[in-house]
């Protein structure tokens, strides 16, 4: 059975250039309009996670990479975004916190769920060591909590299927942060799938296919993954699945009212 998988940044519900106003419901709507089976989703308010279900019609996983503050203190999800509703443009995550959410067609029953923090302190603190990271890189590292989480969901003619979503960190002066996450990912999904269990990997990997040398090791025969992205670092890859078509999609196709929705092109691919 093909399955239509999608993955987008929402940049947190802000148009380009961001504005006082969030869209966030808009891209869910216009996310889910024509009846994608798999999505996975970056950068969540973690408000919005309850109400995913609702917007879209899908079965949402959500999974919380950082959560609401004010400052060094924890608030409540509401109050994130009634703090963030004075100007969604200018403080974006500040008080929201982020997460990312995977959802799926009601017709794919969730089955069991898991969950990774990318860049735990003890998984950073030893490749520091091995790449020799200076100080502001690892200061870096740390800054902000990235997780993966994955949904294993039985498929309506037998069998099942694993899909993973994952944001990495962003440091563009070293991009072997952002690549040593995205192999601790893909060691972990591994580890999960079955000895012939469909899987799928999606979402903002913040790395670039030109320069990425785990994602090389991906898409070669010895890991097995087919797909890829489009013109910057989110990417849809899967593996025991034949991959019809890899598409990302034009400004214009994510356009409203004269606004271009998120500084992020969403990326699908029919898959089996």
């Amino acid at each position: 059975m093909p399955l239509l998988v999608r993955s987008w940044n929402l940049f947190h519900g802000n148009a380009v250039p961001p504005e006082g106003h969030a869209w966030l419901r808009e891209m869910i709507e216009l996310a889910t309009e024509d009846g994608p089976d798999v999505l996975a989703f970056q950068e969540v308010p973690v408000w919005a996670l309850e109400r995913l279900g609702e917007w879209s019609g899908m079965t949402a996983v959500g999974a919380v990479a950082q959560r609401p503050t004010l400052g060094p203190l924890p608030i409540s999800a509401d109050l994130g975004r009634r703090l963030t509703d004075l100007h969604h443009g200018l403080l974006r995550s500040a008080f929201t916190g982020q997460a990312n959410a995977i959802l799926l067609k009601p017709e794919l029953r969730v089955l069991d769920t898991n969950e990774l923090v990318l860049n735990a302190g003890r998984f950073r603190e030893a490749q520091a060591r091995w790449l020799g990271l200076p100080l502001l890189a690892r200061l870096a590292w740390a800054k902000e909590r990235r997780v993966a989480h994955a949904v294993r969901a039985a498929l309506p003619g037998g069998g099942t299927i694993l899909v993973a979503n994952l944001h990495a960190t962003a440091y563009r002066p070293d991009g072997r942060l952002a690549d040593a996450e995205l192999l601790r990912a893909a060691a972990w999904v591994d580890a999960l799938a079955g000895p012939d269990e469909p899987t799928i990997l999606a979402g903002d990997f913040n790395v670039f296919r030109g320069s990425s040398w785990t994602l090389r090791d991906l898409l070669s025969e010895r890991w097995g993954f087919e797909g890829g992205g489009g013109p910057s670092v989110d990417y849809v890859l899967a593996r025991r699945l034949p991959v019809a078509r890899v598409e990302a999609w034009t400004p214009e196709r994510r356009r409203r009212d004269g606004r271009v929705l998120s500084d992020h092109t969403p990326i699908e691919a029919v898959v089996g």
